[in-house]
């Protein structure tokens, strides 16, 4: 298979486990855990995994071992705030006022957002086959996420549709940070730093939060349910997600957002939460036409080979 295969194939695994995600971190926060508290645990533990592996593979290939140069740091320090710290905190906080479902519709604005930010800032081509992708992936998931669904287990629902708004545009100035940093340096090299940097700046917002858990009353599903949002929800994503990087372009990877929310449903209904219905077998063919409109490269033709 081809490089890019791969990179679509991570892209995939990391729409089902955030799809996943949605429903596993609302049962945790806040009736166990405040949500600053919970990131305080989630960039925690995910840093000591970041630079654990990171030693590990430079112990195993000293000569792969990457020095990342002092005038990167910036960029460095730029993506650990809007991919790790602002981007986390608005989420989790916005998640604990609003219901996943709304978190859920908001979250798929992210492809918009990368769309017009690479426009601007990358001076990547608006072609229209990704335009349309991007529309149909959008009608579809709304009208996945918004059917049949109520406001159920939201306290402040304006308030939490602002801050998960304001999310999705950090992690879309995230992306295109990011990717400059994948043309120049192995994941590894980086995102140790990327998440040493993030927790620093989440600290003074959590630890307050973490400190107020009463661990006895923390029931043992809870505690798998943080570890999930760790290990994978978080180290193995957030890898994942630079791995399909370094092949496809921002708006190509953010696009994928738009699955989420259709592998929420499918979890759902495997729990028996949730009834299979024409509108939802109707919304996801329009969300998977819209990812492949959106992944399809452009042909070129024959006689302007090098032209784009």
């Amino acid at each position: 298979m081809s490089k890019r295969t791969y990179a679509l194939m991570a892209a995939w695994m990391v729409a089902i486990i955030y799809g996943v995600t949605f429903t596993i971190a609302k049962d945790v926060m806040p009736t166990y855990v405040d949500a600053f508290g919970f990131i305080f645990m989630r960039v925690g533990g995910s840093t000591v995994l970041f630079w654990l592996t990171a030693l590990g593979m430079a112990l195993a290939n000293p000569s792969q071992s990457q020095k990342i140069d002092l005038k990167d740091f910036p960029r460095i320090i730029a993506a650990a705030f809007f991919g790790v710290a602002f981007n986390m905190l608005t989420f989790f906080k916005g998640l604990s006022y609003t219901s996943p479902i709304m978190g859920a519709v908001l979250m798929v604005t992210t492809p918009m957002i990368v769309l017009v930010l690479s426009a601007f800032i990358m001076k990547e081509k608006m072609q229209r086959q990704k335009i349309f992708g991007i529309i149909l992936g959008l009608a579809g998931t709304l009208l996945l996420i918004l059917y049949g669904r109520s406001m159920i287990n939201a306290p402040n629902a304006a308030l939490g549709n602002f801050l998960v708004f304001i999310n999705a545009v950090s992690y879309g100035f995230y992306l295109i940070l990011v990717k400059k940093l994948m043309d120049k340096y192995s994941a590894y090299a980086f995102v140790k730093w990327i998440y040493l940097f993030g927790f620093l700046m989440v600290t003074p917002f959590g630890w307050q939060e973490f400190q107020q858990i009463d661990w006895p009353s923390v029931p043992f599903d809870i505690y798998w349910k943080i570890g999930f949002v760790i290990v994978i929800s978080t180290f193995l994503t957030y890898l994942l997600n630079l791995l399909s990087m370094r092949e496809l372009k921002p708006t190509t990877v953010a696009v994928f957002i738009y699955l989420q929310p259709f592998f929420a449903s499918v979890f759902a209904i495997g729990l028996g939460k949730d009834e299979l219905s024409w509108v939802k077998i109707g919304s996801s063919l329009l969300i998977f036409t819209g990812v492949y409109l959106v992944t399809q490269k452009k042909v070129k033709p024959t006689e302007s080979k090098g032209f784009d």
